[in-house]
């Protein structure tokens, strides 16, 4: 092997137990120079593991890593970086209180004799900031950024550091389409540079973009590596979930005469500029459209979650224009945050104790003797088997568990109550496909019971293959309306930038 085809990475039958878990079990793995590689796999398979301990977070049980053919040990994330390894893990590792700037250059800071070159590191921050395409503010503290700069901010931390190695795990998750594209012409632009680079995400429909290669990770074993060029997304599915794509989606019953029970007219409100939108009993109402569309800011706005300028909401024929949103979901409503961390769960909370705020206005919870703790210990476990989360998962705080055990969580939160209408706004985000099927089979469920389902998604193909009705935003307006066997992909894409259709 000439020094040209050394791989960067090689991990060789690593293993990894924790007490009582096999977390990986003896996994191979290369990374070569110039390679955009992706980890592959649902959670719990193995991937964050596996980073971690290419990263020094924590040492394998048994196996061997070398970099760049040098056996190599890390007892640090610091000592990982000295060695050219970058990682940008899902939960950030910033310093709120400092600056952009400061949180950049932390630990690496220019310095003139013994005191730190402020004006050089903000110039240098503002420089590399220009280059990557990132319109931020180098002074701002980083506790005043959106999650989106916050994701900016810690890639430009770690191409900064001119790694060797760049670990991107869900880069895009907190992204903007506009600012994924930037990211993507920066992963590109480092794969030419000779940098390897590991990536984790589960939307498939960007390995077409950047990956070269595909590792799939099954309950900590590796299932195979695939060239980009010869696998297919169903194939990549059924190898991480030992199922067909076609098992993922269910075929959902459609009411036969529906009945309208949101009514939406003529609503204005930020980024959303005049929308019609009906939703009616027993069917699955797809909302599309990129990201900043204005697809979830029409059903905050109209939940009251945004400010109505102009138009009218009405439930069930009784108009609820510019009601506060407690009264929405006292009158049947339940709505499913987007960001279940900041909006849907009260993170230091049990799962158990998540789920039972869904359970608080129940008469057989809340009595002439006050609160029952017996009943809401009953129900919880119920509604808990229901949206398959284990009793291990119960009494954990939720901040332990993985993406789609919270996911679950949330969902859970919508079982207390018989509600006649859910509105999931990215009811899958950043959750696995295994996952996905367990939440799709709900909304199968709540459908077929002839509740209302509104899915909105910037997940193409979620919302086309759950969807009865699609409807496409565009620049803050309805673009298209499909049914049935007329929505297909290529007029969704055509309708994603289109301001010229009909609203619905």
């Amino acid at each position: 092997m000439n020094e040209a085809t050394v791989p960067l990475v090689e991990m060789t039958g690593v293993t990894r137990t924790f007490p009582g878990v096999t977390a990986l079990d003896s996994v191979d793995f290369q990374l070569l120079p110039g390679e955009v590689h992706v980890l592959f796999g649902e959670n719990g398979a193995g991937k964050s593991t596996l980073i971690s301990i290419l990263s020094g977070v924590y040492p394998q049980s048994s196996g061997s890593v070398k970099l760049a053919g040098e056996d190599v040990s890390f007892s640090s994330v610091a000592e990982a970086k000295s060695r050219g390894i970058a990682a940008v893990f899902q939960e950030f590792s910033l310093v709120p209180t400092l600056s952009v700037a400061k949180n950049i250059f932390l630990g690496a800071e220019p310095m003139i004799g013994p005191f730190i070159d402020r004006r050089k590191m903000e110039n240098d921050a503002r420089r590399l900031f220009a280059e990557l395409g990132f319109d931020i503010d180098v002074r701002a503290p980083v506790a005043s950024l959106s999650r989106a700069e916050q994701q900016m901010t810690e890639i430009a931390k770690a191409i900064q550091s001119n790694a060797r190695v760049l670990i991107l795990d869900e880069p895009t998750a907190s992204l903007t389409e506009r600012e994924t594209t930037t990211l993507f012409r920066i992963v590109l632009e480092a794969r030419a540079r000779g940098v390897g680079i590991i990536y984790i995400s589960h939307r498939i429909q960007e390995f077409s973009v950047v990956a070269d290669r595909i590792t799939v990770l099954r309950d900590g074993k590796l299932i195979g590596t695939v060239a980009i060029g010869d696998t297919t997304p169903a194939g990549l599915v059924e190898m991480m979930t030992g199922r067909a794509i076609g098992e993922i989606y269910p075929t959902i019953t459609r009411s036969p005469d529906p009945r309208v029970v949101l009514s939406l007219k003529g609503l204005h409100a930020w980024g959303v500029h005049g929308v019609d939108i009906n939703v009616r009993a027993g069917e699955v109402l797809g909302i599309a459209g990129l990201v900043g569309s204005g697809k979830s800011r029409a059903f905050r706005a109209a939940l009251g979650l945004l400010p109505i300028e102009a138009g009218t909401v009405t439930l069930n024929g009784k108009d609820m224009t510019g009601a506060a949103t407690r009264k929405f979901l006292r009158a049947g409503i339940f709505y499913l945050p987007p960001d279940r961390k900041n909006e849907g769960l009260m993170l230091t909370a049990t799962a158990r104790q998540n789920i039972s705020l869904g359970l608080l206005f129940r008469d057989d919870v809340i009595g002439a003797m006050g609160l029952s703790s017996g009943r809401l210990n009953i129900l919880s476990t119920a509604i808990a088997r229901k949206v398959d989360l284990t009793d291990a998962f119960m009494e954990r705080p939720v901040a332990n568990l993985s993406g789609g055990n919270q996911q679950k969580a949330l969902f859970g939160k919508g079982f207390g109550m018989d509600y006649d209408i859910y509105v999931f706004d990215e009811p899958t985000v950043g959750v696995d496909m295994g996952t996905r099927a367990a939440l799709y089979r709900l909304i199968k469920e709540l459908a077929e019971q002839g509740k209302a389902i509104v899915v909105i998604s910037s997940d193409l193909p979620e919302a086309m293959n759950l969807a009865h009705r699609l409807l496409v935003f565009a620049r803050g307006r309805i673009s298209a309306e499909m049914s049935g066997t007329d929505i297909a992909e290529n007029m969704v894409l055509r309708a994603f930038f289109d301001t010229e259709g009909e609203a619905a």
